[in-house]
């Protein structure tokens, strides 16, 4: 004894198409969603990603003279096999005392540009748009906007060290 269509009810017809229309709509809402979330995780991931940091080391303590300040040269943190050179990067590093140093991203705060260290003067000298830093880091003239930004550098077991990051952040204390 099947349901034809004669003996069949209207509201048996409602419902199963009710029903079909809910599955159709749930089905395509799951759909979508398995589609539109991969993307949206992507352009959010970063925003939530914290930056991966490394210390690394850049010298023996001994190696650096009280009142100096000099160029080092360190592998950032993404070091990876493919990167090569531009896993390197460069940071300028002053001796304060027996075990206090300042470390200051090469990289001027108006355009990021390279900053050079002028000894005679004792400045930092930015040769794209005339951007000067005092030898603590904070602006002289010209067109940058905040100080040099700074590394966190430490000794640890008489090695000088320096705290990197893959990508530097904006906070005028550390990169």
């Amino acid at each position: 004894m099947s349901d034809s269509p004669e003996t069949r009810s209207p509201s048996s017809d409602e419902d199963r198409r009710g029903f079909l229309t809910k599955l159709c709509l749930g089905l395509s809402a799951l759909i979508g969603a398995m589609i539109t979330l991969p993307g949206v995780g992507f352009v959010l991931a970063p925003v939530f990603a914290r930056p991966k940091q490394a210390w690394r080391k850049l010298g023996k303590l001994d190696e650096y003279e009280v009142g100096k300040t000099v160029s080092v040269e360190f592998k950032d943190t993404i070091d990876q096999p493919w990167a090569g050179v531009t896993a390197l990067s460069g940071a300028w590093l002053r001796r304060v005392s027996e075990n206090e140093f300042i470390a200051f991203s090469i990289n001027c705060r108006h355009l990021g540009c390279p900053v050079n260290w002028v000894e005679d003067a004792s400045l930092f000298m930015c040769p794209c748009h005339g951007g000067v830093y005092y030898e603590d880091g904070e602006v002289a003239a010209g067109p940058p906007p905040e100080p040099l930004a700074r590394y966190t550098v430490r000794v640890k077991d008489g090695f000088v060290e320096i705290e990197t990051s893959s990508v530097p952040l904006t906070t005028n204390d550390q990169v």
